[in-house]
């Protein structure tokens, strides 16, 4: 007995769709949560032969955590998913779960490797820290912009020097400095987390 299921992963809700020997046997939801996906599974598909979902924001957790299950969690591009998913007379999630279910029983898919945890920690890292030295870059740019307004150039500086300079030049301007102040603090406590460890 081999069963064949598909799941339509949202950040609720999945949809699941089980299909044995050519025709569907049961479908139905649950949270999005693999290991409540496995119980459920566990109960109305016990010869799980292939668990089928599309790559998304979800993919790398479920794939991991549905394997680490004992379950045969095989991930798919949804680009080549969604030309056969199209062809269903009502787009809904159910229906969805059910076309992935066809297309497991009858191997009709695009596997995609999934990355471990490991390197998709770095690539998070990678990502994090250049958002931070990204956002730094556009705070000082600000600051040192609505500071020209007032004539208060503030020379080439980087790190403290650029801390020191602006805090000489608001010195003792009221109103100026209770507005860029903040800004400054802003760029400060993003220069101590730019180089997060690895």
């Amino acid at each position: 007995m081999c069963d064949y299921i598909g799941l339509d992963v949202s950040l609720k809700e999945t949809a699941i769709s089980v299909r044995r020997d050519g025709r569907r046997v049961w479908r139905g939801k649950c949270p999005s949560d693999p290991g409540a996906i496995a119980s459920v599974l566990r109960r109305r598909a016990p010869g799980a032969k292939r668990v089928v979902f599309e790559t998304g924001p979800l993919s790398v957790w479920f794939f991991h955590a549905l394997s680490a299950e004992g379950l045969p969690a095989i991930c798919i591009d949804a680009r080549h998913a969604k030309a056969a998913l199209d062809m269903a007379p009502n787009k809904t999630d159910a229906n969805d779960a059910d076309g992935l279910s066809h297309l497991a029983e009858i191997g009709f898919y695009r596997e995609v490797r999934v990355k471990g945890y490991d390197s998709m920690l770095v690539r998070t890292l990678v990502a994090a820290r250049r958002r931070l030295v990204r956002v730094s870059t556009e705070l000082s740019n600000q600051i040192r912009g609505l500071m020209k307004t007032f004539g208060l150039i503030v020379p080439s500086a980087k790190g403290g020097r650029f801390e020191t300079e602006v805090r000489r030049l608001l010195a003792g301007r009221g109103s100026i400095e209770n507005a860029l102040l903040p800004l400054l603090e802003a760029w400060i406590a993003l220069a101590d987390k730019k180089a997060p460890a690895i």
